[in-house]
């Protein structure tokens, strides 16, 4: 005898519209066995259905989620901290940059209990271009930092330090913190680690996200060389460092400090 399997999906929630009980993806497996201890399944059926704005709202199902939603935006839209001043994305380098970058070599280095030289993010992971001067709430680092990445550090040479940062260079400049550079014909050229010059044979402790030490952004070299991971978020970070501001009445500013100008 065969077992007998039959597979019902659905990858739309338009049976919400017709009955708030359905969840938007439906999978019903039945099977009923006898001497065999494996199957295949007889037939595999797919339903499609497209959602538009003329769907009207299922009202049963709203009812059923409000209580979440209402939790959600309750705590999404909690006052972490104020800007004194309006926070702006920039290349070579702005005042969002500085900060956001600032707030990962800060908690980074108190998350692993060790001196961070230097902290990077790459340029396209800030989300926001600007943060207006104001409150700022926790859905505004969400939008500043949607991703989950994960801060890491990494040991490097000088030497292979001036590689990272050629290919920085190479991308206009990147927010960072501990460090600053010059670019010149898309190389970095005057880079100071404390307001000392990058020794080629010194290793410095980095700070990066996940993304860019696993090779994202075509740093490939950069996953050979070992990590420390404590699967801190950097949007966790950025949240710890701005609520510091909050609770000492400060607010959040920054400036431009030429870590990052570009050479005449």
């Amino acid at each position: 005898m065969k077992k007998i399997a039959i597979f019902l999906a659905s990858n739309s929630t338009s049976l919400m519209h017709r009955n708030p009980l359905f969840l938007p993806f439906l999978a019903l497996v039945f099977s009923a066995s006898a001497c065999k201890t494996s199957y295949q399944p007889g037939a595999v059926q797919y339903l499609d259905y497209r959602i538009n704005s003329k769907e009207k709202a299922d009202s049963g199902l709203l009812t059923l989620l409000r209580p979440y939603s209402d939790s959600l935006n309750k705590t999404m839209n909690d006052v972490i901290a104020v800007a004194g001043v309006e926070l702006v994305k920039k290349q070579p380098e702005g005042t969002l940059n500085n900060v956001l970058a600032d707030a990962m070599l800060v908690i980074g280095q108190e998350k692993f209990k060790t001196t961070i030289d230097a902290a990077f993010l790459n340029y396209g992971g800030v989300r926001l271009n600007v943060l207006p001067a104001g409150n700022i709430t926790r859905s505004k680092v969400f939008e500043v930092a949607p991703f989950d990445n994960v801060i890491v550090l990494q040991r490097m040479t000088g030497t292979i330090l001036q590689q990272f940062l050629d290919m920085v260079a190479i991308r206009g400049g990147w927010p960072c913190s501990g460090i600053s550079f010059q670019i010149k014909n898309k190389k970095a050229i005057n880079i100071k680690i404390g307001n000392k010059p990058v020794d080629a044979a010194t290793e410095y402790t980095i700070a990066l996200l996940d993304y860019v030490a696993n090779g994202g952004e075509d740093f490939a070299f950069l996953k050979n060389i070992p990590q420390q991971n404590n699967g801190d978020l950097f949007r966790d970070a950025v949240l710890s460092y701005f609520s510091r501001f909050q609770k000492e009445g400060k607010q959040v500013t920054a400036k431009i400090e030429n870590r990052i100008t570009n050479a005449e």
